[in-house]
């Protein structure tokens, strides 16, 4: 039942997402850029264990790889906005983002 929950939420977020981006974009954007995602999955996790020490491990590393991400926003915006095919320009960055994180997990933590 759990996981039901778990998957509801996820879907409830996405689908809200998807469908103001129809009619309100800077919305859609606010509601993708606050961290709904990341504060529901704390919460899961803090009802399923109880663990403040692995949710602030978990919020401390987190904050490691949100931070390559936001460059690699402004270039799949910018590859768009050339006309570049849109599963390309989001691999590349989901390439980028992946090495990029890579790098951090094995030189910084």
């Amino acid at each position: 039942m759990f996981y039901l929950t778990k998957i509801i939420i996820a879907v409830i977020i996405i689908v809200a997402a998807s469908e103001l981006s129809k009619r309100n974009v800077t919305w859609a954007a606010i509601l993708l850029a606050m961290p709904i995602v990341l504060f529901a999955s704390f919460t899961i996790i803090w009802e399923e264990t109880h663990n403040p020490e692995l949710i602030a491990k978990l919020t401390q590393e987190t904050l490691f790889f949100i931070i390559p991400v936001i460059p690699f926003l402004f270039l799949f915006s910018w590859m768009l906005k050339s006309n570049m095919n849109y599963y390309v320009s989001l691999s590349i960055s989901c390439i980028g983002i992946a090495i990029v994180i890579f790098l951090i997990q094995k030189f910084f933590t």
